[in-house]
């Protein structure tokens, strides 16, 4: 039972992550509408700077809890 255990936590991670990343997602784009409906540059720059941000975090997440390859027999 513990390796169903195992994968069960293991679905509720991927499951959380991609949540956060649809929340993420969303946020940016409403932000983005709104800055550009503003016509505020600055806005619009302050988007973008989060953006290459949050995108780097994600990244970085990604890479931490990706399993590495398993060794060419």
């Amino acid at each position: 039972m513990a390796a169903i255990d195992d994968l069960r936590a293991r679905v509720e991670a991927n499951r959380s992550v991609v949540e956060s990343a649809v929340t993420l997602l969303t946020g940016l784009k409403k932000a983005l509408d709104d800055a550009i409906a503003s016509g505020d540059p600055a806005a619009l720059q302050a988007i973008s700077d989060d953006l290459a941000n949050e995108t780097s975090s994600l990244a970085a997440a990604v890479a931490a809890n990706t399993p590495a390859a398993p060794p060419t027999p």
